[in-house]
């Protein structure tokens, strides 16, 4: 805009129409977390880190799950700009695109750490803005938790026996099918319902997150044993879906903005549910049976998630892509990681071949 022989009125009304322009952002998000599960915390952290970054740039108003739009509404509420931002755990969305599941998690392969080595170094930021994309969405991956808590039950589980006709509550594609080859069925309900569905006998069992979420949960009120480790979800990623137009309305710095707190609370979130879990152990440990499944039993739920990661991969070119990306950062980084055994970050997982998989994705 030029000011040469504006009359002092266009002046004037230039400086409103600039100074509107200049004015603070303001969106609203959501959350697919009701208020009683800690999950939340990770998503509140990150809308403080955010809003302290952009400064005047940008104002996030943060609203519980379930107060502006039902949990599973909160993806197309986004997509179609009701709300700017919401934030998610990606496998809710596997019933849209397959590609999500892996995206959110994966049974008996990634740890926290190998999610943030790949989010940050091996490309997958890269593929979450792709598959999230396709949708209209930026997507900012921005917390990570380690290991799930396994089945919490009324009986213990130690071995593939003990999981024959078991009714349990099992989110994620992958998940159920393991699940159903290990003789279980699969039951999916949000995670709110779970409590109740303990409590009643509508389902034998349950997993949902880690001990310190788990707890918030209350599940230690309804069940006397927990199964560990929970191979259905050896991690779990969340993040923030933000509508595409709002993304572009903002300036590059602004964006920048946002990707550092998305990138300073990742690394945030892994110690934070950490130190919670650890708290929460203990309180699980005085509340009811902790039992571990038999080292058998893990080599064939191994064997059969590979089996299962597999045959997903296969179904949908997406997923083959995805879990392509992941199995090659796994072998690039196992010549470094088991040269530092035991003071490396984890194990390199004995997970499925990768030819076949990536015969998958080339075959798209």
């Amino acid at each position: 805009m030029t000011y040469a022989g504006m009359t002092g009125a266009a002046l004037a009304a230039a400086a409103i129409a600039g100074a509107a322009t200049a004015q603070d952002a303001n969106w609203q998000m959501t959350t697919t977390w009701p208020s009683s599960l800690e999950l939340i915390e990770i998503d509140r952290h990150f809308v403080e880190l955010a809003n302290a970054l952009t400064g005047d740039a940008l104002q996030i108003d943060f609203f519980e799950g379930g107060s502006l739009v039902p949990a599973g509404e909160v993806f197309g509420a986004v997509q179609n700009g009701v709300v700017q931002a919401g934030a998610d755990w990606p496998g809710y969305w596997a019933g849209r695109d397959a590609a999500f599941s892996p995206l959110a998690t994966t049974p008996s392969l990634f740890n926290a750490v190998d999610y943030v080595n790949w989010i940050q170094e091996w490309g997958g930021a890269e593929i979450y803005d792709e598959v999230y994309g396709r949708f209209g969405m930026v997507y900012l991956p921005y917390g990570v938790t380690n290991n799930e808590s396994g089945f919490h039950t009324n009986k213990p589980l130690q071995n593939l026996a003990d999981l024959q006709g078991m009714r349990l509550r099992v989110s994620g594609l992958e998940q159920g099918r393991i699940l159903e080859r290990l003789g279980g069925s699969q039951v999916s309900m949000a995670g709110g319902e779970i409590y109740q569905a303990l409590e009643r006998g509508v389902i034998d069992g349950a997993e949902f997150s880690t001990p310190n979420v788990d707890w918030s949960g209350g599940f230690q009120q309804v069940t006397s044993d927990w199964a560990t480790p929970g191979w259905h979800q050896s991690a779990s990623v969340f993040g923030v879906m933000i509508n595409k137009d709002a993304w572009d309305a903002l300036s590059p710095e602004t964006q920048n903005a946002l990707e550092t707190a998305a990138t300073a609370n990742l690394l945030w979130s892994l110690a934070f549910t950490e130190k919670r879990a650890t708290e929460a152990y203990a309180k699980w440990d005085e509340a009811v049976n902790i039992t571990r499944y038999d080292d058998e039993t893990l080599a064939e739920v191994q064997k059969i998630a590979n089996e299962v990661i597999t045959e997903v991969a296969c179904e949908n070119p997406t997923s083959a892509k995805v879990y392509l990306s992941q199995l090659e950062y796994l072998a690039d980084y196992a010549q470094w990681r088991d040269a530092s055994v035991p003071f490396n970050l984890g194990r390199t997982p004995d997970g499925p071949e990768i030819e076949p998989i990536r015969a998958c994705a080339e075959g798209q």
